[in-house]
């Protein structure tokens, strides 16, 4: 009994790996964010396992079901429509209850999108905050404001419609100088990476209009100047030294 976590490519579908391919040619059951897009995918590998959908519309309701399946002995594999399956797309309940009961849950390693977007942006990368989909409506500015002063160098999933005006929010709360990026349509044809403050990307996407999958990264925070202390003992070095 077990329960395969199994990354899909983000756009080229030569970034699926060998063992990827081979354990959705060997497990009992596929679940699938959206059946037909998998089916793009599998008929492509030339996968013929069975495929349930399991999307945040129902895994609510299945999670317990499915999760009974996987200790009475069906493998299960799960995927999503791109990149792995738990970041910023349904997951994260089936892996939870199948912990809590003591079933094996095994990630393979693979395709998500903010990754490169993240190296090939240009921003500091040895620490980052990953903060997927703004809140919408509720709590969206409250968040954009308490983000204003992390250091860290921030992740965020967007859509292209929404694009300029969550840079334009960004840059109220952030400033419009701070460093930023926009990638979009990672490992596909037309994949691009724009650089720039956040006031330069606003004004070149208000102008081109955005399309594809979006990662957004901004430039965290700059600390703030430390005031250097005067050491009270420096005296005294100096007193003993001139004595020496």
């Amino acid at each position: 009994m077990k329960l395969y976590v199994v990354p899909t490519p983000v756009g080229n579908l030569e970034d699926m790996t060998f063992r990827a391919i081979r354990v959705l040619k060997e497990v009992d059951l596929i679940l699938a964010e959206d059946t037909r897009t998998s089916a793009v995918l599998m008929q492509h590998y030339d996968i013929h396992t069975p495929m349930q959908s399991h999307h945040k519309w129902n895994e609510h309701q299945t999670c317990e079901t499915m999760a009974e399946r996987i200790a009475s002995g069906t493998t299960v594999a799960l995927v999503s429509d791109a990149g792995t399956p738990g970041i910023s797309d349904p997951g994260f309940m089936l892996v939870r209850e199948c912990v809590r009961r003591g079933i094996e849950v095994e990630c393979l390693p693979g395709a998500t999108a903010f990754v490169p977007a993240l190296v090939q942006s240009g921003l500091p990368n040895e620490k980052f905050c990953f903060e997927g989909f703004l809140p919408q409506k509720k709590g969206r500015e409250t968040r954009i404001k308490t983000l204003s002063t992390e250091p860290r160098t921030l992740i965020f999933y967007e859509s292209p419609y929404r694009l300029v005006k969550t840079l334009q929010q960004l840059a109220s709360y952030f400033g419009e100088e701070r460093p930023a990026a926009v990638a979009r349509e990672i490992s596909k044809k037309f994949s691009e990476t724009r650089h720039g403050s956040l006031a330069e990307l606003i004004e070149y996407f208000t102008e081109v209009e955005p399309k594809g999958e979006i990662v957004l990264l901004v430039g965290g925070a700059p600390e703030p100047e430390k005031k250097v202390k005067g050491n009270k003992y420096k005296h005294l070095a100096e007193n003993s030294a001139e004595e020496e």
